[in-house]
């Protein structure tokens, strides 16, 4: 069953999409809970998030991270955009499937085009949209200043601001994901302090931490805490 979160107000999709994740996995401990980034999205890891379980896990929770990305002009360097670009009809494609699953499938897409938003809406359980007003004051403040500090490269306000939502209660995977939004965000839209090839290993950096922290390694608030002030 498909879960979408989408809509203009960036911060409180990614937000909202998070805290529900974090409800489901407190109402039901032994769900299994993945994250699929961008990188993720082939064949192979839709048709494991639709058809997995078995005796001991009996459904999944699924959160497909921005799968769609914005349209752009694409520079010499950023050929290989073409195989990220993919991932949207590759999600497309599975749809049926997904909305089938009994897993619980949360498609993640901020600023999804209508027409896209009309089309996976049709096939899901429950659509949250939560767009922002003209005009308004910023209601998370920690968040902005999250993704800020690593635009700017400031790896003190980075460490500072990670600090601060993690003792507010954020959960570290939500953290990680919007950080990595950024990074995928920066390699889009360029930026001063950030060389496109650096904002590539920026993107790839944080893969990594994650996938260390999911094998075991360091717990992933402190990865994130230690990894920012390396930036």
């Amino acid at each position: 069953m498909i879960y979408l979160f989408h809509g203009t107000d960036v911060d409180r999709v990614r937000a909202k999409a998070f805290e529900w994740v974090k409800k489901a996995r407190e109402k039901e401990p032994n769900l299994a809970y993945a994250r699929l980034a961008r990188e993720d999205v082939t064949d192979a890891t839709l048709e494991e998030a639709a058809l997995s379980g078995g005796l001991f896990i009996k459904r999944l929770l699924v959160l497909i991270d921005d799968p769609f990305p914005v349209a752009r002009t694409k520079t010499e360097e950023e050929a290989e955009s073409e195989e990220e670009d993919s991932t949207a009809s590759i999600v497309e494609e599975h749809l049926d499937a997904l909305a089938a699953s009994d897993n619980a499938i949360i498609i993640l897409a901020p600023k999804l085009t209508a027409a896209k938003a009309k089309k996976i809406a049709a096939k899901a359980k429950m659509e949250y949209k939560f767009d922002a007003p003209t005009a308004r004051a910023d209601v998370r403040g920690f968040n902005s200043g999250l993704v800020n500090a690593l635009a700017a490269r400031s790896r003190e306000k980075l460490w500072l601001e990670i600090n601060r939502a993690l003792l507010t209660g954020d959960a570290p995977e939500m953290l990680h994901g919007l950080l990595h939004w950024k990074a995928r965000d920066l390699m889009e839209k360029g930026s001063r302090a950030w060389k496109p090839e650096e904002s590539r290993s920026l993107s790839l950096a944080l893969i990594e931490l994650l996938q260390e922290s999911r094998r075991g390694g360091l717990e992933l608030g402190l990865a994130m805490e230690r990894w920012a002030l390396s930036i």
